[in-house]
This record gives structure tokens, C-alpha cells and sequence, in this order.
């Protein structure tokens, strides 16, 4: 079932198409900010530029994470000032597959203190866009193989709201005790070479 309160916000300089969506996932559109960068005739050159407004720090410490995707996000107006003001936090969300449609909850989307009445729920669940075959793959491998799917970052992409999700499985107490003594180890060899090369 849709979240009620969620409702698409349409590209910055175009009118709202009567029943049109905000975007589709995969190659397409989801929440765009105002302002975001774009090029007339809607053709780009090279790459969108990525703007990286949240990252999930304990993601790969907690998770074994084995591939990631990416989904479009469903944003209310207020919620795009906040992320475009950075203040997000991915700490406690988590995915969740339900009635096959993918959701970003936990996440916290500060209040806009200018939206007054119009403000948004800071912790309600947001649909995420992705295509019907990607959602189904990804909810059985929720329930056979016992992953998880966990959001590492969450970024604006040529001016389109973004997540990375990460398909892992948690780590044991010994996993991440050898993650954090690979990582001391590489910063170790870091600075020797650094001190080296003086």
C-alpha cells in the first residue's frame, strides 16, 4: 500500500502533468531539487554530476555488503531543502520490501523551519523507485538467503535525489574486529610511505 502522505514533486521549470509521477527509477527520474544543474533539450555531457549529501558510516562496517544498486527516491518539497541543506541521516534506516514496493525507512529528513504548516514527518517511510523485476529479485533475496538491504549513501545525481543500496549479510564480532585491524593496517602503510617520501 502507498504511503498517503508521499507525493511526487515535478522537475524545476516544467508544469505537473495531471497523473504523471514524480520519475521511474533505473536510467529515469525521481525527486529533482530546484536548481539543480541541466543542459536544454534534455541531453547531458558526460557523466551527471554527483553531489553526495549522506553516508551510511557503519554500513560496511556492520555488512558484509556483495553488490549495490541504485534507486530514485520520492521526496515532499520540504524534504529537498532539507537534503539539499545536508541535513540527513541514514544512521538507523534500513529497506524495506512490503507488497511489492521498496521503501527507505528510519531515515531522518530534518524539519524545514520555513515550511510551517506544510512540513514534513521527519521519520516516515519515502518510496523508493525502482523497476517491478529489480524489487522482486531483491525481496527474494531477503527471504531465501537471509540478506539484508542496507542504504550507503544517499546523493543528488545531474540534480535527481538518489540512493545507493547495499545488499549484504552482518557481520560476526571477529568480521569486524579484521575489517578495523585491515584498516589500521592500511593507514599504517599510509603514513609510512608518506613520512618516506618527506
Amino acid at each position: 500500500m502507498a504511503d498517503p502522505t508521499a507525493r511526487a514533486t515535478p522537475p524545476v521549470g516544467r508544469g505537473p502533468a495531471k497523473g504523471a509521477p514524480s520519475g521511474r527509477a533505473s536510467g529515469a527520474s525521481s525527486t529533482r531539487a530546484k536548481g539543480a544543474p541541466g543542459k536544454p533539450g534534455g541531453k547531458a555531457d558526460g557523466p551527471a554530476p554527483v553531489k553526495v549529501v549522506a553516508t551510511n558510516r557503519r554500513a560496511r562496517h556492520d555488512f558484509e555488503i556483495t553488490r549495490t544498486l541504485e534507486a530514485g527516491i520520492v521526496l515532499l518539497g520540504s524534504e529537498i531543502k532539507s537534503l539539499r541543506a545536508g541535513r540527513v541521516s541514514l544512521q538507523e534506516a534500513y529497506v524495506s520490501i512490503d507488497r511489492g514496493e521498496a521503501w527507505l525507512v528510519g531515515a531522518n529528513f530534518a524539519s524545514w523551519q520555513a515550511a510551517s504548516y506544510s512540513d514534513h514527518d521527519p521519520l516516515r517511510r519515502r518510496k523508493l523507485l525502482l523497476k517491478s523485476k529489480e524489487i522482486f529479485e531483491l525481496g527474494r533475496t531477503v527471504q531465501l538467503k537471509g540478506m539484508t538491504l542496507v542504504p550507503m549513501r544517499l546523493y543528488l545525481k545531474g540534480g535527481w535525489a538518489k540512493l545507493e543500496i547495499g545488499v549484504g549479510r552482518g557481520k560476526k564480532l571477529y568480521d569486524k574486529r579484521d575489517s578495523l585491524k585491515q584498516r589500521d593496517t592500511a593507514r599504517e602503510m599510509a603514513r609510512a610511505t608518506a613520512r618516506s617520501d618527506r
